[in-house]
């Protein structure tokens, strides 16, 4: 998930097989708890939760799943503590990562994560190595359809709050000042727009272009064994691959 073309990466994830969506659905459940621990069950009063609702409809998280997944957190059906820690380090290249984890053994996700970049060719670092040469940003992204003028879209997302309006491909992205992305997401969803995703995330401020096949394939190696760890909910960097 590189950040720097969110809807390429977003149409990868629509591919991925039934497994892979179970273990996207696991991964937003403990997004929820997390919310659920910080602002309470109540997505009215939650806007972390209704954030991350938001983000569990957009990946067609059936909406029973969703309730459980509240439920659970609140204690009404056996609660798990999980913690969010954010990791850092270097991939093949130099290339500059960064991922989100959430957790209920912090040792256990450490000494996975520390093997996973061992044994890829890169190096877990220490906080804050990296995390300079990311923005953290919100971002929408909304598909590209005839019934959505550009124009005004724009100007509709600029007047909610948005910093950016990017057209890409066949969809929009918006980017967001993390403290207002809620209140523009929220402000374009009672519009009537639906979102493909919208989620907050680390922009990387400039790429590694990396032309070399053999790095490539260690850097993809490396990016897919850190999304397949069932912890590990997000990843950013700064490499751009030949198939991006």
């Amino acid at each position: 998930m590189s950040g720097h073309s969110k809807w390429a990466n977003i149409k990868n994830k629509k591919e991925k097989t039934d497994f892979q969506r179970g273990k996207i659905f696991t991964k937003i459940g403990r997004e929820i708890a997390i919310a659920v621990k910080e602002g309470g069950a109540d997505p009215l009063n939650n806007s972390r939760l209704r954030d991350v609702i938001a983000k569990a409809k957009a990946n067609n998280m059936p909406n029973d799943n969703i309730t459980r997944s509240i439920k659970k957190a609140a204690g009404e059906l056996g609660s798990v503590n999980y913690e969010e820690i954010t990791y850092e380090g270097y991939g093949p290249g130099g290339t500059a990562i960064i991922f989100d984890v959430v957790t209920d053994n912090r040792n256990r996700t450490a000494a996975e994560l520390r093997h996973i970049f061992d044994k890829s060719g890169g190096s877990l670092g220490s906080a804050g190595c990296v995390s300079w040469m990311f923005d953290r940003k919100g971002v929408i992204v909304i598909e590209l359809s005839a019934s959505v003028d550009e124009d005004d879209l724009m100007m509709r997302a600029l007047e909610a709050g948005a910093l950016d309006f990017v057209p890409v491909d066949d969809a929009y992205e918006i980017y967001t000042d993390p403290a207002d992305f809620s209140a523009v997401r929220e402000a374009l969803e009672q519009q009537g727009l639906s979102f493909i995703s919208a989620e907050i995330q680390m922009i990387p401020q400039n790429t590694i272009e990396i032309d070399d096949p053999e790095t490539a394939e260690k850097i993809n190696k490396l990016l897919e064994r850190l999304e397949d760890n069932d912890d590990v909910n997000e990843v950013y960097h700064n490499a751009l691959l030949p198939e991006e």
